[in-house]
C-alpha cells in the first residue's frame, strides 16, 4: 500500500524592497527568491512595488478609507500569510520607502499583526545588517514575527562577483543561503499558523 502524503498549504509571501532602483541588489534578491520559491512545494512568492505610495499624509485618509494605491498596498499585505524584506542599509536604517508602506498598513486597522516575516540584504560592509536591527525593533510594535535564523547579510562588493551588471543575482552559493532563509520562513509560518 503506498503512502498518501499530504500536500502542504499553500504559504502565500508578500515581498518588498527598500529600494526604488531597478538594478538594486536588493531587488534582485527577491527576483532569486520568486525563481527559487517556484522549486519548495507550498511556498509562492509574489513581489509588492512600493513605489506607488504617496508619502504618508493622514489628509489623505477619509473615514476608513485610503488612497487607491495605498489600499491594493494594504490588501495585498493583509492577504499574504508572511512577508520577506529586502532592506538596503541607509544611514544605518531602513530606507524611507520601505518606511513609509510599512507606516502606511499600520494605520488602524493594522494589516501587518500576527504575520511572520524574514529579512535578506545585500550593500557593503556589514551587508545591511543594521537596517535589518532596526527592522526589527520596528516589527516589535507592528506584531511582527521574524525568523531570527538563518540571518542573511551579504556583502555585494567582495569578490568575487555576485550579481550581474543588472542586479540579478548569479552566486549559487548566496542562493543556497537564500533558500535556507525562505524555508525557514515557510517553516515558521505554518507554525505561527499551528499547521505544522
Amino acid at each position: 500500500m503506498e503512502a498518501v502524503v499530504a500536500a502542504k498549504p499553500i504559504i502565500k509571501v508578500a515581498a518588498l524592497c527598500g529600494s526604488l532602483r531597478k538594478g538594486s541588489y536588493n531587488r534582485g534578491l527577491i527576483r532569486s527568491a520568486i525563481e527559487i520559491s517556484k522549486g519548495i512545494n507550498g511556498l509562492h512568492i509574489e513581489y509588492i512595488d512600493i513605489a506607488p505610495l504617496p508619502m504618508l499624509n493622514t489628509d489623505l485618509e477619509g473615514e476608513g478609507t485610503f488612497p487607491p494605491a495605498v489600499e491594493t498596498f494594504r490588501q495585498k499585505i493583509k492577504a499574504a500569510d508572511s512577508i520577506l524584506f529586502a532592506s538596503p542599509e541607509y544611514n544605518y536604517s531602513v530606507t524611507a520607502p520601505l518606511k513609509n508602506a510599512i507606516d502606511w498598513a499600520s494605520r488602524p486597522p493594522n494589516v501587518w499583526g500576527d504575520k511572520a516575516a524574514a529579512i535578506v540584504s545585500a550593500g557593503g560592509g556589514f551587508g545591511g545588517g543594521r537596517s535589518q536591527y532596526h527592522l526589527r525593533q520596528i516589527g516589535i510594535y507592528l506584531d511582527l514575527h521574524f525568523i531570527n535564523k538563518p540571518e542573511f547579510f551579504l556583502n555585494a562588493f567582495q569578490p568575487p562577483a555576485k550579481f550581474d551588471g543588472d542586479g540579478n543575482l548569479i552566486d549559487e552559493s548566496v542562493n543556497e543561503k537564500l533558500k535556507e532563509v525562505l524555508i525557514s520562513l515557510q517553516a515558521f509560518t505554518l507554525r505561527l499558523q499551528g499547521k505544522q
